[in-house]
């Protein structure tokens, strides 16, 4: 019989923890060989620090047999724009094994999502392979982002995922019928109990800090860098506010250096002292060595695992602004911004936060009514099967509090419940009334012109 070697694709230290954590918990078949295969799609890798370059890594690198860098493999191309041309998969499939040394073995895969184009890029070049997905954080919850080739979607086996929100089932890769198997949280918990031992950089003190996530929203658009500023504020005042007075910045690897210095005289200000975390370690690293009183962000998955896997208290900031920015409706962040705005409490709520508890099963029951109407209305070729759901919510359930998950325009393109005002909801929806609404549009528009 040949060999079999299972390739784990990865591009963070989370996503290489979650595996590692799959892996002591007996979720893989045994092979005879592991190799950990590193992909640094950041914008540009040269300047952000690679996984394998992390605090820790060492601890999860005993794992596997070996680790490859994909960026090094495809150079000069870069991971996040590069997949292989169709004629060339034979030549890509030779050379990796030669490269590789894999010889004539038995190919497994394990990839992150089949979005991300390393990922997809290695199931088309080793076109037999059976594979296995990994979702790293809260997007798995969402519906997929694009048609997968069937040629890749046939051989999905699992997808293998955190239970961050228990009593939550990902939608993530239904349509392809593949079963979600999530990973034991005492096994992740473990593997980042190893990652804590090993950084001695924190030190917890007598007065737990709250601790402030930064995203760099800026960097994808979605705010503007002062709107972002503004942001990271509303946390530095909001923890103030709540009478913490020892605070800890996590800014994002490439948040500008003038944001940690911004919230230092703020903090300075309000009478608090505020701390930059610098250093490249996990937020749940964090979590363990600081044991920090509150921890706030925008919408990271980080906000989940402090609240479901350490207990701490959290609160978020600024989800209803992002979600108002959030385009086009399609984003795969959609997803994470919703599972956030719906559970977690407001900062600026004083009283949600100190009271806030994980979510009752009635709760998470909710959610996945609203997840599945968000799922239809940003994927609905994907999830067509959903869309009796989503008229069901939107019908129930649609008011103040549930707008900000949807658009008018996206549910009247999408004929679903509230597309119409309901000072309107007499007109019937025909033909005849939709040929005058385009006519009058357009005549509106020629007025327009002159």
């Amino acid at each position: 019989m040949p060999r079999t070697t299972r390739i784990f694709c990865v591009s963070t230290l989370f996503g290489a923890a979650t595996l590692a954590a799959a892996l002591d918990a007996g979720l893989f078949e045994p092979a005879d060989r592991r190799l950990l295969l590193v992909a640094d799609d950041a914008a540009n890798p040269e300047t952000t620090p690679s996984v394998d370059a992390m605090p820790g890594f060492a601890r999860i690198r005993e794992r596997f047999d070996d680790v490859l860098s994909w960026n090094e493999t495809i150079a000069p191309f870069h991971p996040a724009a590069w997949s292989p041309r169709g004629d060339d998969v034979p030549l890509w499939e030779r050379h990796l094994r030669l490269l590789w040394g894999l010889g004539e073995d038995e190919v497994h895969l394990v990839v992150e999502s089949l979005q991300v184009n390393a990922s997809l890029a290695l199931c088309q070049v080793f076109t037999g392979a059976p594979v296995d997905v990994h979702a790293g954080g809260l997007t798995g919850y969402g519906p997929t982002g694009d048609k997968v080739d069937p040629l890749v979607g046939t051989r999905v086996g699992r997808l293998l995922h955190l239970d961050l929100v228990p009593g939550l089932t990902p939608l993530l890769l239904t349509e392809w019928g593949v079963p979600p198997v999530p990973v034991p949280s005492e096994a992740f918990l473990k593997v980042l109990g190893e990652l804590a031992d090993f950084e001695e950089g924190l030190s917890p003190s007598e007065e737990r800090p709250a601790l402030l996530l930064g995203q760099c929203l800026s960097a994808l658009g979605i705010l503007g860098d002062a709107e972002e500023e503004e942001l990271h504020l509303r946390m530095v005042r909001g923890a103030v506010a709540l009478g913490h007075r020892h605070l800890v910045f996590k800014p994002h690897p490439v948040a500008p250096v003038r944001w940690s210095r911004l919230l230092e005289d703020e903090a300075g200000k309000l009478g608090a002292e505020l701390t930059l975390l610098d250093r490249p370690v996990l937020a749940e690293v964090a979590y363990q060595r600081l044991r920090p009183a509150l921890v706030v962000g925008c919408y990271s998955t980080g906000l989940l695992t402090a609240a479901g896997l350490y207990g701490l208290p959290v609160a978020r900031v600024g989800t209803d602004t992002v979600l108002a920015r959030l385009a086009p409706y399609q984003n795969s962040d959609r997803v994470p911004l919703t599972v956030v705005d719906a559970l977690l409490p407001d900062l600026a709520d004083g009283s949600a936060v100190q009271g806030w508890a994980m979510p009752s099963r009635e709760r998470v029951e909710g959610l996945a009514m609203l997840l599945k109407a968000v799922a239809f209305a940003m994927q609905p070729r994907i999830h067509p099967g959903l869309r009796g759901e989503a008229e069901r919510y939107l019908s129930a359930h649609l008011g103040p509090r549930t707008w900000r998950y949807f658009r008018r325009r996206r549910l009247a393109a999408l004929a679903l419940p509230g597309a119409v005002p309901a000072r309107l909801a007499f007109i019937p929806r025909n033909a005849t009334v939709r040929r005058l609404a385009r006519r009058a549009r357009t005549l509106k528009r020629r007025a327009g012109k002159r």
